[in-house]
């Protein structure tokens, strides 16, 4: 009489453990899978770097506003090749909660910056035995727990499309000046002796990022109105983003901020900080 019972229990503990084989082999791939297309998308960015780039010459520039002169010839040394898209290196803390609680995780990640096409956001990151990785692009936002646990599948809508849209510009500016240098598109104008205005239009999305420069020209901030909704309505709107740039080095003839903390609600009581980076290497790449 035990031994149907003990053999039904056999069967239910082998289904369940090949359930769980199942489960985890199905996310595993759908994780490869995310992993391709991250690649994918980096790898054809690369085809968008010119190849064989003007050089820098100031008189690109001398039509512009005094502020964004002075950018320019900081950002850029004269006889430098227009290169447009940047592979960035980066590590740093993200914060998952907010200003009174940011739960930050120490990261590392890896950017392709092709703007106006896009960009790849590919990073990993930790707290204690919590592991977060995942990618953040023009298309799509998804991030996965523990390497198997996906928990956040975002994006392929225009809320989506417009915040991120914002957030590529605005790095632009400060990590692919040549990208954003005058031309049908782009257009620069001047706010004060120290802060100017850049709007880049492309496939019927439009974005303003100011600059603030210090008296040699070096950025110091820079700040826009951002489509987000990270506000306690949880509702999308344009709100203040910004953030702080510093310790600037030379790559290849760009002089870019290897240091950048940037956020929501920038410049107001409710600034929160979520994104602290410190960049190791810039590079350029080449298909």
């Amino acid at each position: 009489m035990t031994t149907k019972p003990r053999g039904f229990q056999v069967l239910a503990m082998v289904f369940v453990l090949v359930l769980l084989i199942s489960t985890v082999l199905a996310l595993s791939a759908w994780r490869l899978l995310d992993h391709r297309a991250d690649y994918k998308a980096m790898h054809e960015f690369a085809f968008c770097q010119p190849a064989q780039p003007q050089t820098f010459t100031p008189e690109m520039i001398a039509r512009l506003p005094e502020p964004v002169r002075r950018y320019f010839m900081y950002a850029i040394e004269p006889g430098t090749p227009l290169y447009t898209v940047a592979r960035i290196t980066m590590a740093g803390r993200f914060g998952m909660g907010n200003r009174d609680q940011p739960n930050y995780l120490d990261f590392t990640a890896t950017q392709v910056l092709a703007m106006p096409a896009g960009f790849v956001w590919k990073m990993h990151a930790r707290r204690g035995l919590m592991r977060l990785s995942g990618s953040d692009t023009h298309r799509w936002t998804r991030f996965w727990l523990m390497g198997l646990l996906p928990i956040a599948r975002l994006g392929e809508d225009p809320d989506h499309s417009l915040s991120a849209f914002g957030r590529y510009v605005a790095e632009a500016v400060f990590w692919t000046p040549a990208a954003i240098l005058p031309r049908p598109g782009i257009v620069w104008e001047g706010l004060d002796t120290d802060r100017a205005r850049v709007t880049i239009n492309y496939q019927g999305l439009s974005q303003s990022v100011d600059l603030t420069v210090a008296a040699d020209g070096q950025p110091t901030q820079v700040r826009f109105q951002r489509w987000s909704n990270a506000n306690p309505e949880k509702k999308h709107q344009l709100q203040p983003f910004g953030g702080y740039l510093s310790e600037f080095r030379n790559f290849g003839g760009f002089r870019l901020p290897t240091h950048v903390e940037a956020g929501n609600h920038f410049a107001t009581d409710q600034y929160f900080p979520f994104f602290l980076a410190d960049v190791t290497a810039v590079e350029f790449p080449h298909e």
